[in-house]
């Protein structure tokens, strides 16, 4: 268990530029102090009282931009520098110039994301490119104290938590060249880059034998043809974009043997959920995807899905590293699809329930629950292993059908937070948030103690 520590300002030193805990361990002269990416050379001595507790001159305070913030932190001893912190950047685009919402209508979820500081004894903060100043090696940060938001310079940080808003913003060449330069020329480590495509979450999976079985038949489009064998194969296909979020772009196709006929249910561009019929499958194609591209669409096998009052249901399972780098599962949500909608998502008139509404049966809550925790566990682990870069959470769309056999639909390396408005899911809301910050203080410690396991 990782002791955090109160760290306070004095001037009342005598002939020392830091006291340091009387229980911390130390078993060389500390001859540095870092706060991210400040550092300064000090003399220092145990509390002369015998406290727990750090104390600074100002000077080094000024030295290192360290904010009086009354947060306990971590202290991290390696190779004689005493390392505070860790400070972790979450980088972001889209900030507005309105003082009250700094980042527009998702400054409140990066308020509620800040919140979690104290409970986890870490100093976060939400930064853009705008705000870097390379030349001082600080930042104008944004934290957000119980005035509200405020902009303080702070050090370059210990690491940093991806929280890009689309795939636009993760494709902008700027936003490239800070991401490259920050981990390259500063060792920054930085997790959860990128989102996910589809395909290739599919192909990494494949080839995993402890979750591959979990894998609906997907292949982007190729041939009519294709499709035709899928529909024989399954009764019903879903084709989607690679690299699609919320359920846009969404179509289900069925072929009914009895009518020889082929239904699209789709979203349509006035938000009204669509059931067309079409006596062919070129036809159906040339009219419902006439503005779409086909070469960047997936085409899935259809699950038969358990279903309640005729409306079928699929699961949101959200997972996260913790503050020793291990998978839990947070949050597990079933997501309960709205009347005509070919997805179970909110905007589609999708409903959430918590498992324990679902299911009446205790019996089948926890054989559920554990089903789910299960397949979501060991899928982590592997998109763990054959991802590029660290990953610290992920959201998965999972179903199980007729059989109780689990099936995994999407991966979503940035989950949206829909399910946490049902009431008895605001304490895993909580947790949700509060892990990617524990996570991000087990990454600082792994970064200063064992940088070549992470820059490797």
């Amino acid at each position: 268990m990782r002791k955090r520590y109160p760290i306070k300002i004095s001037d009342m030193m005598n002939n020392v530029d830091l006291y340091y805990p009387a229980d911390l361990e130390i078993n060389q002269p500390i001859e540095k102090i870092a706060f991210g990416g400040k550092t300064a050379d000090v003399t220092c001595k145990p509390h002369p009282g015998g406290k727990n507790i750090v104390i600074m001159r100002p000077e080094l305070q000024s030295a290192l931009h360290f904010p009086d913030l009354n947060i306990n932190l971590h202290l991290i001893i390696d190779n004689a520098t005493l390392y505070i912190g860790p400070l972790i950047g979450i980088f972001t685009s889209g900030f507005t110039t309105f003082p009250s919402r700094p980042i527009g209508a998702r400054s409140l979820f990066f308020a509620k994301l800040l919140s979690v500081n104290k409970m986890v004894g870490a100093l976060p903060y939400v930064f853009g490119e705008e705000h870097i100043d390379w030349e001082n090696g600080l930042i104008q940060a944004y934290v957000h104290l119980h005035t509200g938001w405020q902009q303080i310079p702070l050090p370059f940080p210990n690491v940093i938590y991806d929280r890009l808003p689309n795939r636009r913003s993760e494709r902008k060449t700027e936003l490239s060249k800070i991401k490259t330069r920050l981990q390259e020329d500063y060792l920054i480590p930085w997790y959860n880059p990128g989102f996910f495509s589809k395909l290739d979450v599919f192909e990494r999976l494949e080839q995993d034998p402890m979750v591959s079985s979990l894998l609906p038949e997907t292949h982007l489009f190729s041939s009519f043809t294709e499709i035709e064998r899928m529909l024989a194969d399954y009764g019903h296909v879903f084709i989607k974009p690679n690299h699609g979020s919320l359920g846009i772009g969404v179509h289900q196709i069925l072929y009914n043997k009895h009518d020889e006929s082929y239904y699209c249910r789709f979203k349509g561009e006035d938000d009204l959920n669509k059931l067309t019929r079409f006596k062919s499958l070129e036809g159906l194609m040339k009219y419902v995807f006439k503005k779409r591209k086909l070469s960047n669409m997936l085409v899935q096998q259809g699950i038969h899905l358990i279903r309640i009052n005729k409306s079928s249901v699929d699961f949101r399972v959200h997972t996260n590293r913790d503050e020793n780098g291990n998978w839990k599962v947070t949050a597990i949500a079933a997501k309960v699809a709205g009347p005509g909608s070919v997805t179970t998502h909110i905007n589609s008139g999708g409903v959430i329930k918590t498992i324990n509404e679902l299911f009446e049966s205790e019996s089948d809550q926890k054989y559920y629950e554990a089903e789910l925790t299960y397949a979501a566990l060991n899928l982590s682990k592997s998109l763990e292993a054959t991802t590029q870069g660290i990953i610290g959470e992920i959201g998965f769309d999972l179903g199980i059908d007729k059989d109780g056999k689990v099936w995994l639909f999407e991966a979503n390396s940035k989950p949206g937070r829909s399910i946490f408005t049902h009431p008895q899911l605001r304490d895993f809301d909580l947790l949700t948030r509060k892990l990617p910050i524990a996570f991000g203080i087990y990454l600082s410690e792994q970064a200063i103690k064992k940088p070549a396991d992470l820059f490797r």
